[in-house]
């Protein structure tokens, strides 16, 4: 084929078209970097590009989660460093303290240097980063602790994203922190009265000029040496010293019960009694009771992570009774239609001296009653008075102010958790003590008694009759059940609530109502009972705490009139009732399903961290100049500076166990930073690989192409000048 002029040029501007497009793209890839610029340069490479750059955005968003939650957990970690400081400087000056040789003068001057670390462990509970609150859970922008100690966040956890469905936490909330539990503790209590030896005091009880010395009781002094006696014979024939307990087992079952004993016992006899009205049997115990060096009964709980446990006791010895009658024995027939009370105690002497010089001036001055455990609580209104630690749950809320309130944390049975509005009452209530109609466990014909006065300074004295709905559901009365209240569900259709699915906010709405003065207008009538709940709360509040207990705010005044008791319409009844099932069998005394407000033991340790509460009791030990409790001398809520050695030991143990934990999540937090800024690299490397032009290999080619394209125009430029003459 003969080649012309035409196909030769043609063919030189498809060639040099060529390789100057093959020119320009190697000049882009230099200039900008890349091997394309638009996904129809190459789709596979396009594609890859772009999955890679959504997995280093997506690794670059992960980056800063982990860097930022890394920075919150680094915080916690060094502040919890100082708080361990805080509290090992705190357990110095307490050993110091407990040495029992310093003077008051030392000992205020080391209860300053624990009041100073206090104010130090505030602050650093109310540590900031960039104006975010680290112990507060998520609301970040509220301060923490208050002045008083009161936590005031939440308890959520914040958390980084590490990746697909992979969530790392990186703080503690302040409610872990401050009110956080240790399954692993075993609750222990006090009582908190000295016991010495009247024995020891009055060598011969028949004459009281005879004095010796001060001896504090032992587990091997005998039960005369604790109560006394008007004759120098030890009788070991008739149990005349009687002892009442009452309490709560770990367990959440309550109990009351008398314990009888002879002059010739010993008080580790009656400790041992003590274990027994617990469950204590020769081959398990439950719990461990045993004195103190004051001679105070102390109670161990076996069962680890409980917060239940709770202990009252009276004794009483009628020294003057005869051959037909006990006056220590409540359950004496002298007491008739009061058989079984412990308010047939209330006419005795508490101060046996008194008894001795015969200068008692109580209206049974020859019946001796003994308190084990005394509080600054009044009695509940119509309550035995005459003797302060003669009652266990009848007494008034503690007023503060314009507040009222308990001081029994309301605790579910199953989950050891603090009561909420939402909680049935049944829930923790010892339902097993709810009736004494049936041996069914309900709360079904419980009776709980709500008495004081309102807003306005006005007696009350209200009964909550507790009822299935077959008996009418749940009702109040102020008139001793003559105009019953319905207590109204929140269901549909409204009617009484049966007594074992109220809640708390239904018992402390009836509470409310009461303490306001504001009872519904009808009985019976749902409208009335609801106006009469939205009027209450215009005047005043009631609720649960943060720790389960009862409070009562007056909203229009700073020093309320009013005052409130509530318990159990069994309160200090140690009659024994039959179990109704024919064998004759009297199987349990009629004891309280509740406690909401009592005189009761001491906590030493417990299960449950209230931690500026603590701080402040531990504080006060050393305040109070006591080795151990003493209501005898000042604060009677004192637990003494050996318990409080106690205390910070295990205040040490919950902040070195939530510091491991935020020790825990820094390691991971550290380790997943690693892992994402490795893969960053890697993920960006491949797409270097993909997207990137190597730009050595680029100056080659470009190298190549543009001698390439210098030969073929030298060609096409050296055929140009050809002539015919060349051919021929």
């Amino acid at each position: 084929m003969r080649v012309t002029s035409s196909m030769y040029y043609k063919n030189i501007n498809t060639e040099s078209s060529r390789a100057n497009e093959r020119l320009f793209d190697v000049n882009k890839q230099i200039a900008s970097g890349l091997k394309i610029q638009h996904a129809s340069d190459d789709v596979n490479v396009f594609s890859n590009t772009m999955r890679l750059d959504n997995e280093i955005t997506a690794l670059g968003q992960i980056k800063k989660s982990t860097e930022s939650g890394s920075k919150i957990a680094n915080q916690t970690d060094t502040t919890l460093n100082d708080f361990e400081d805080s509290l090992s400087q705190m357990k110095s000056l307490l050993n110091r303290a407990a040495t029992g040789t310093n003077s008051n003068a030392s000992l205020d001057a080391i209860a300053k240097e624990l009041r100073g670390l206090e104010s130090h462990l505030k602050n650093l509970s109310n540590t900031s980063i960039n104006g975010q609150y680290i112990f507060s859970g998520s609301a970040t922008d509220t301060k923490p602790i208050s002045d008083n100690g009161i936590y005031n966040g939440n308890s959520a956890s914040m958390k980084s994203f590490l990746g697909s469905n992979v969530q790392q936490q990186y703080n503690i909330s302040g409610s872990e922190l401050f009110l956080g539990e240790e399954i692993l503790t075993k609750k222990e209590i006090t009582t908190n009265v000295p016991q010495y030896s009247l024995s020891a005091k009055y060598p011969d009880f028949t004459d009281k000029t005879k004095t010796g010395t001060d001896e504090v009781i032992t587990a091997n002094s005998k039960i005369r040496d604790l109560m006394g006696d008007v004759d120098n014979d030890i009788d070991s024939t008739n149990a005349k010293h009687h002892f009442y307990i009452s309490g709560i087992k770990s367990s959440g079952e309550s109990f009351s019960q008398q314990i009888s004993m002879r002059d010739d016992e010993s008080m580790q006899s009656l400790l041992d009694g003590i274990g027994k009205a617990y469950g204590n049997t020769p081959s398990l115990s439950v719990v461990n009771v045993s004195l103190n060096s004051l001679g105070e009964i102390v109670i161990e709980d076996k069962l680890k992570g409980s917060s239940k446990l709770d202990f009252h006791m009276v004794g009483a010895t009628d020294l003057s009774r005869d051959a037909f009658h006990d006056g220590g024995d409540v359950g004496d027939g002298m007491y008739g239609a009061n058989i079984g009370k412990i308010d047939n105690l209330d006419g005795g002497e508490t101060d046996f001296n008194k008894i001795i010089y015969g200068v008692s001036t109580a209206s049974n001055p020859k019946l001796f009653v003994k308190e084990f455990v005394k509080s600054d609580l009044s009695p509940a209104s119509g309550a035995a008075s005459n003797i302060g630690g003669l009652l266990y749950d009848r007494t008034q809320f503690e007023k503060n102010g314009a507040k009222l309130s308990s001081n029994v944390s309301q605790i579910v049975k199953g989950s050891n958790a603090f009561a909420s509005p939402s909680t049935k009452i049944s829930e923790v209530a010892d339902i097993s003590k709810g009736t004494t109609t049936t041996d069914d466990d309900t709360l079904n014909f419980t009776q709980l008694k709500l008495a004081g006065k309102d807003v306005y300074g006005s007696a009350f004295n209200v009964q909550i009759d507790l009822r299935d709905t077959v008996n009418g559901g749940s009702t109040f009365s102020l008139d001793g059940g003559n105009t019953n209240y319905s207590i109204y569900n929140t269901q549909t259709p409204r009617t009484a609530i049966n007594a074992d699915d109220m809640t708390y906010k239904q018992l402390m709405d009836v509470v409310n109502m009461v303490a306001t003065g504001n009872i519904p207008s009808l009985a019976n009538d749902i409208t009335a009972y609801d106006s009469a709940i939205e009027n209450a709360s215009l005047i005043g509040n009631t609720k649960l705490s943060y720790d389960g207990k009862i409070e009562f705010e007056d909203i229009n005044s700073t020093n309320t009139k009013a005052s409130i008791s509530m318990f159990d319409s069994n309160s200090g009844n140690f009659n024994i009732n039959n179990d109704g099932n024919g064998d004759g069998t009297t199987d349990k005394t009629t004891s309280s399903a509740f406690t909401f407000n009592s005189n009761s033991a001491l906590v030493i340790r417990d299960s449950k961290t209230d931690f500026f509460q603590s701080i402040d009791k531990i504080i006060k030990a050393v305040e109070s100049y006591d080795i151990q409790p003493d209501a005898l001398n000042g604060d009677k809520k004192n637990i003494g500076i050996q318990n409080a050695l106690k205390l910070v030991d295990d205040l040490s143990n919950h902040i070195y166990g939530v510091h491991s934990k935020i020790g825990a999540q820094s390691n991971a937090l550290a380790k997943a930073l690693d892992r994402t800024s490795t893969l960053e690299i890697s993920t960006m490397t491949l797409r270097s690989s993909f997207i990137d032009t190597d730009q050595a290999e680029s100056y080659l080619k470009l190298t190549q192409l543009s001698n390439n394209y210098q030969a073929m125009l030298s060609t096409v430029a050296k055929i140009s000048k050809l002539s015919l003459v060349n051919y021929l």
